[in-house]
C-alpha cells in the first residue's frame, strides 16, 4: 500500500512494534493448552441474554483444529476449513471461540464499499466520485474494523443467502434489492454449521460466491453484484449424511475432529466447562492476557504472510507428494502451499521448510481421493490404449502394407 492510500485507513496501529511475551504464537498455543483455572465464583444471574463464546484459547487437545482456524484467518487464499466429526467435539465452540482472535481489515465507510486499494489497482476512477473527492482531499475512506462471524442459519432459504426484492415496494417506487448473508460476509468469517444438511442451491451459491469473491443477484429488471471476500468454515456430522464431492474439493483444509482419548484432556475440559457455565466472564478474564497477545501475532502473522516463500527443494517435495497419492484436483498444490506460508508465519519465519509441509500435508491433502475416479481413469487408460493400437495398425499402414500381409 502506498504513502497517500495507507493515510486512508485510520486507526491503524503498527502490530510489527508489539514485542510478544511468548516467541510464536505456537508457543503461546502450547503454553495456554496446560494452563490451570482459578476457583470459579456464580455470577448473578441478571435475567438478561449475554452471549459470551467459550474461548478458543481454552479448548484442550485438538490442536490440528486449531491450526487450521487459525491458519484460514491468516491467509484466505487457503480456501476454508471443513471440520468433521461426530457430536459434542468441539467444533462449533472452537469456530465462535474465534471473535476475541480475529484480526482488523479495512473497513469502507462507503455505501457502494470503496477502498484505498481499489485506487490502487485502478486509478480513481475505480471509486464512485464522493469517494474520489474525499481520497483528493485526504479523508479517509475506510477504518480498521475487527473481522465478524456471519452465521449461516440451517434453514436459510436461497433468498435468504444471496438477496431479495424489497417486498414493501409501494406503488411506483423502483424495485430494490436487499442484501444476503453472503454480502453481510464480506471481510468476514462465514460459519456454516452442518453444511452437508443444506440444499444443493444454497451449497452452491456459497461455494461459488466463495471461490470468486462477489455474486450477482437479479431480480426482474434489476440486478446487483455485491463483494463476499470472506473465510468460510464449515461443520459436519458424518452420521447425518455425506458431502457431495464438488464440495467437498472447495473446501482448503479438512480436519477430522475425534473426541479426546487422554482422561486427564476429558477431565480438563470437563473443568473447563463447569467454570465457564458458571461465570462465562470470568472463564474470559482467565485468558484476557494470553487473547491479547495472540490477536496481535495474529495482526503479525498477515502483516508478514506476503514476504513468506516457498523454497524450490520444498515445493518440489509437496508436488511429489501429491503425484505419488494420485490426486488429481489443482486445489491440493494450492492449499497445501498457501497454508504452509500461512503456517510459517505462526512461528515468525519467512521461509516455508520440510517441517511446515509435514504438519500442514495431513490437513490439506485428506479426502481428495476418488475410488470411482480412479476406477474411472484406469477404465480410460484400458480403451485409450486400444484406440492408440488400432490407429497405428489401421491408419499408419499402407494399403501396399495391407496387401502385403
Amino acid at each position: 500500500m502506498s504513502d497517500e492510500a495507507s493515510k486512508q485507513v485510520t486507526g491503524m496501529t503498527n502490530t510489527m512494534e508489539h514485542e510478544p511475551k511468548f516467541r510464536s504464537l505456537k508457543d503461546l498455543l502450547e503454553h495456554v493448552s496446560g494452563k490451570r483455572w482459578g476457583e470459579s465464583h456464580a455470577q448473578a444471574d441478571s435475567g438478561l441474554h449475554e452471549v459470551v463464546p467459550f474461548p478458543f484459547l481454552a479448548m484442550v487437545g485438538q490442536v490440528e483444529m486449531k491450526y487450521a482456524l487459525l491458519l484460514a484467518l491468516i491467509n484466505p487464499a487457503i480456501g476454508g476449513v471443513l471440520l468433521i466429526g461426530p457430536r459434542g467435539t468441539g467444533k462449533t465452540t472452537a469456530i465462535r471461540g474465534l471473535v476475541d482472535l480475529v484480526p482488523e481489515v479495512p473497513r469502507s465507510l462507503c455505501y457502494y464499499g470503496c477502498l484505498p486499494e481499489d485506487i490502487e489497482a485502478g486509478g480513481i476512477d475505480a471509486v464512485c466520485p464522493n469517494c474520489a473527492k474525499k481520497y483528493a482531499m485526504g479523508e479517509p475512506l475506510a477504518v480498521m474494523d475487527k473481522i465478524r462471524l456471519v452465521e449461516l442459519p440451517l434453514n436459510a432459504r436461497i433468498e435468504d443467502v444471496v438477496g431479495r426484492a424489497d417486498e414493501n415496494n409501494v406503488g411506483s417506487e423502483p424495485l430494490r434489492i436487499h442484501r444476503g448473508i453472503l454480502a453481510h460476509a464480506d471481510r468476514n468469517l462465514l460459519l456454516v454449521d452442518e453444511v452437508n444438511l443444506l440444499t444443493d442451491e444454497v451449497v452452491d451459491a456459497i461455494l461459488d460466491a466463495a471461490a470468486y469473491g462477489s455474486y450477482t443477484v437479479k431480480r426482474g429488471a434489476m440486478s446487483a453484484t455485491y463483494r463476499a471476500r470472506f473465510v468460510l468454515v464449515g461443520t459436519m456430522n458424518p452420521e447425518e449424511g455425506r458431502l457431495r464431492p464438488q464440495i467437498m474439493d472447495r473446501f482448503g483444509l479438512r480436519v477430522v475432529v475425534r473426541g479426546l482419548e487422554d482422561t486427564h484432556e476429558r477431565q480438563e475440559a470437563y473443568q473447563r466447562v463447569q467454570t465457564y457455565l458458571a461465570n462465562p466472564r470470568q472463564a474470559v478474564q482467565e485468558y484476557k492476557d494470553e487473547t491479547q497477545i495472540a490477536q496481535a501475532e495474529l495482526q503479525i502473522a498477515r502483516d508478514i504472510l506476503p514476504e513468506v516463500k516457498v523454497p524450490d527443494d520444498v515445493s518440489k517435495q509437496g508436488l511429489e507428494l501429491i503425484r505419488r497419492l494420485k490426486i488429481d484436483s489443482l486445489r491440493a498444490e494450492i492449499t497445501l502451499f498457501e497454508a504452509a506460508r500461512a503456517f510459517t508465519t505462526l512461528d515468525n519465519r519467512t521461509l516455508v521448510t520440510i517441517d511446515d509441509l509435514h504438519t500442514i500435508a495431513p490437513m490439506a491433502l485428506r479426502m481428495r481421493r476418488s475410488e470411482f475416479i480412479e476406477k474411472y481413469l484406469l477404465d480410460q487408460s484400458t480403451e485409450e490404449k486400444e484406440i492408440l493400437s488400432a490407429v497405428d495398425r489401421v491408419l499408419m499402414t499402407s494399403p501396399q502394407e495391407e496387401k502385403a500381409k
